[in-house]
């Protein structure tokens, strides 16, 4: 029975795996396509929403399942309790790539109206972020998720710089409002697949501590 159930956990983490595979996808043809101005490729990203969301389901069942028909032990609760919170983020960062591709096909014909470099190097930090929260779960690395939590300070700091950067043009020309707040939502996007990269890493170390922002649980 415990070897079953043991397979049934294997099986778990590896369709987290895949759920994380869709949304980092996601958020590299998001970025792709914002940087190349490509209304295409971001339409092909608003496409993929139902995947995640159905693989969010089958996980969600899944752990249901595994609740209800075995008798886990608190590691097992933890372990399955964290992929049910994980799924809720990694469908949150599912989202925020529709809604950077739909900011995308909104400006796909206008120049941007400045250097936005700064984006693509948030959207590679954030892909790393979620790939080693994944990573820490499935291999129950703590170190790795505390360092994905250190990771966002990086993140915030490019946010920073290109708020900062787009106020400074607005105020040279205030014409260039509208574009620099749709600029500015894109980053505020990619910060928040961060800050939702923390939260999956705070679950993982749930997961192998018990213990969730100074809270002991289980």
């Amino acid at each position: 029975m415990r070897n079953r159930f043991d397979e049934s956990l294997i099986d778990l983490n590896n369709n987290l795996i895949e759920m994380g595979a869709m949304v980092e996808e996601a958020i590299e043809k998001a970025t792709r396509a914002f940087e190349t101005q490509d209304r295409d490729l971001a339409k092909e990203v608003m496409k993929s929403d139902d995947q995640v969301d159905d693989k969010e389901k089958e996980i969600e069942a899944k752990c249901l399942k595994l609740l209800l028909s075995q008798q886990p032990v608190a590691r097992d609760l933890r372990q399955i309790s964290t992929a049910l919170k994980m799924i809720t983020d990694l469908e949150r960062i599912g989202d925020h790539a529709i809604d950077i591709s739909e900011l995308v096909v909104l400006l796909s014909e206008q120049e941007y109206i400045a250097n936005v470099e700064n984006i693509p190097a948030m959207a590679k930090v954030a892909r790393e972020m979620i790939t080693s929260s994944i990573d820490a779960f499935v291999k129950k690395d703590k170190d790795l998720a505390e360092k994905v939590i250190s990771s966002d300070d990086q993140v915030d700091e490019l946010f920073s710089k290109t708020k900062n950067d787009l106020i400074s043009l607005v105020h040279s020309d205030a014409n260039l409002g509208e574009q620099a707040f749709d600029l500015l939502q894109i980053a505020k996007y990619y910060e928040r697949l961060a800050d939702h990269a923390v939260n999956l890493a705070e679950w993982v170390i749930f997961s192998i501590t018990g213990v969730h922002k100074d809270t002991q649980v289980l």
